[in-house]
């Protein structure tokens, strides 16, 4: 089945899963969560065109969406104030064995979930065939709007607030670590996420930028991945523990891309995958520099160089024993921010 087909099909079972478990969005967008409100939810965003915008100012605004469910057992009196984890999709937008699967997993651990959605308010089913369509950008900025927005929320702790993502999304969990993107979105506070998890991301095109937090950092990558090859992340690890970075890394042997989904592995022919490309995009200034000869690329150059490195086809399928290690990586890593309390 084709890519567009798949995702087409999941986002029909997604919206029977929001409107099961929490009712309708409701119409208005909103930019604090003062009156403790839960389920689907809309908030401003913006749609930067590139790095650049996003740390210079003046992108487009946008309005994205976002499901935000508790525990069963929350106590829901402010004292009683317990961790989230914002969850960021990927390029196949969400899926109904991943994203609500972690949702619930996270959940059973006692920590809030809110499940962004930025796709669908922005009229887009899938980018993995032409990553074009919506700029990483936008959603590293929507997932620290996220943030902030939950800060506000009074049940919830503003200082034990993470994210967790899976491949574009495992990017954003990583590239929302780095402090200019957070000094850009959080505009004077001070609030910051508490734990990074990423599964699976792409470290072909890393972006670079300090200082880097030093909140937990935990990456789980496949190691059969053909899509976003694990060889890649290495030098990036060793880039973010050189600036303070507290990172744990983990490939999974035998683990191709999407090994936390249901469908057994299958080549998609249509993918953008980056596995040709070795380009760090440095954020002070904003530039973009190769790996093979430190060279700096300047504007067409940089479009020039991507057309040439950029491929098609890429495995994506699941593997129930790196899923089983996955869940074991991820509740351990949870679990810490738990118990770490308020700072």
């Amino acid at each position: 089945m084709r890519l567009e087909r798949w995702s087409a099909a999941c986002s029909v079972l997604l919206a029977i899963f929001v409107l099961a478990s929490a009712g309708p969005v409701r119409g208005e967008a909103v930019s604090d969560l003062a009156d403790g409100r839960t389920g689907a939810i809309r908030f401003p965003s913006l749609t930067p065109s590139g790095p650049g915008q996003l740390l210079a100012g003046g992108a487009p605004e946008a309005v994205i969406s976002g499901t935000l469910l508790f525990p069963d057992d929350a106590s829901s009196t402010m004292a009683d104030r317990i961790p989230a984890m914002v969850i960021s999709h990927g390029s196949g937008g969400i899926m109904p064995d991943r994203e609500p699967a972690w949702a619930e997993r996270l959940r059973k651990l006692g920590v809030a979930t809110f499940m962004l959605d930025s796709f669908g308010p922005r009229g887009i089913t899938a980018t993995g065939t032409d990553q074009s369509r919506l700029p990483l950008a936008a959603s590293i900025a929507d997932a620290l709007q996220a943030l902030r927005l939950l800060a506000t929320h009074p049940r919830i702790d503003p200082d034990r607030i993470g994210i967790i993502g899976f491949s574009k999304g495992g990017q954003v969990a990583l590239y929302t670590a780095l402090e200019p993107f957070r000094r850009a979105v959080m505009a004077g506070r001070d609030t910051r996420f508490a734990l990074h998890i990423a599964l699976y991301s792409s470290c072909s095109i890393p972006y670079m930028g300090e200082p880097v937090s030093t909140a937990p950092i935990l990456m789980l990558l496949g190691g059969a991945d053909d899509y976003t090859p694990s060889a890649h992340c290495g030098r990036y690890v060793d880039w973010l523990r050189a600036r303070g970075g507290d990172v744990r890394l983990e490939v999974l042997e035998g683990a191709h891309h999407g090994f936390d989904l249901q469908t057994p592995p299958r080549f998609l022919r249509r993918v953008q995958s980056a596995r040709g490309c070795g380009m760090d995009i440095l954020l002070d200034p904003v530039e973009a520099r190769l790996w093979t000869d430190g060279r700096t690329l300047q504007g067409d150059e940089i479009g020039a160089y991507l057309r040439g490195c950029m491929e098609r086809g890429g495995t994506v399928g699941g593997n129930p024993e790196a899923l089983a290690r996955a869940i074991e990586e991820v509740e351990g890593a949870v679990k810490g921010l738990i118990g770490a309390g308020r700072r």
